[in-house]
């Protein structure tokens, strides 16, 4: 999508009152980022002041760079979502929309929008972005799509989200489905390592990541039935023992650059 073309006037809105219902869920069920991918956006940093994470959700990009960033902010339209979890030391967290950055003009060395994108990728946000960066500035915004497991489990999984949640997942999906690549922001962007997701699950806790879908939810909204439910059995038979933990794994993809530069 090119960045002089607008999102749909509710998409925001819409994205505060999805995972605000849920963001316990997320807090429990949502993957953790790699640290290495931390490490390198400060090594990409002239300096290493302040960086903000926004959309920040539960804080899962927020709380690793502290570890390399003397101050960190969160901003979130979500108060909910913003206290869903209680272990964000050294991190100052601030309810307010993406499009109304609470800092200054030229202060941010790193800017982060992890997961979220896609809601608000409008000319208005690159605008707010470009002012809060430093003029060496750095911005990265990363998405991931489908989980990748072993060929059985994933062909359901595709199932469930291509199939049977067509038609139920909002507008901004289709840009993670493409990887962000649709999206064209107002600066060149710049080659990021390959990085990815990993975690080490049950079948209880893939279950309860994929009850974190937004397609999930409106889908059992309009039919009061739990979509998850209906391909349980199989997930159940192509994962295994329940208790046994599988490797699941989440591959990144990347918009980043200088656009000060």
């Amino acid at each position: 999508m090119p960045a002089s073309e607008s999102r749909s006037p509710g998409a925001a809105s819409e994205s505060v009152q999805l995972f605000s219902s849920r963001s316990t869920d997320y807090a429990r069920f949502r993957p953790t980022y790699p640290e290495a991918l931390f490490s390198w956006l400060a090594s990409q940093c002239a300096e290493t002041e302040i960086a903000m994470d926004v959309a920040a959700g539960n804080g899962q990009a927020s709380f690793p760079l502290t570890r390399h960033f003397h101050q960190v902010l969160a901003c979130d339209a979500s108060a909910e979502q913003l206290n869903a979890a209680d272990d964000w030391p050294d991190v100052q967290r601030v309810v307010a929309d993406a499009h109304q950055l609470p800092v200054q003009n030229g202060q941010l060395d790193l800017l982060v929008v992890a997961q979220a994108l896609h809601w608000f990728a409008t000319p208005a946000f690159f605008a707010q972005a470009r002012l809060a960066l430093k003029p060496h500035g750095l911005f990265c915004a990363w998405c991931y799509s489908l989980l990748e497991v072993a060929p059985p489990v994933d062909a359901l999984i595709q199932n469930l989200h291509s199939e049977i949640l067509a038609g139920y997942w909002p507008a901004g999906r289709t840009s993670v489905d493409a990887g962000y690549q649709d999206i064209r922001p107002p600066f060149a962007r710049i080659a990021c390592p390959a990085f990815s997701l990993a975690a080490h699950w049950d079948l209880a806790e893939l279950i309860g990541y994929l009850r974190t879908w937004s397609a999930v939810k409106q889908w059992q909204k309009q039919h009061r039935r739990d979509p998850v439910a209906m391909i349980e059995p199989q997930l159940s038979s192509a994962w295994g023992p329940p208790d046994q933990r599988r490797r699941v794994r989440w591959p990144l993809h990347f918009m980043t650059g200088f656009p000060n530069r």
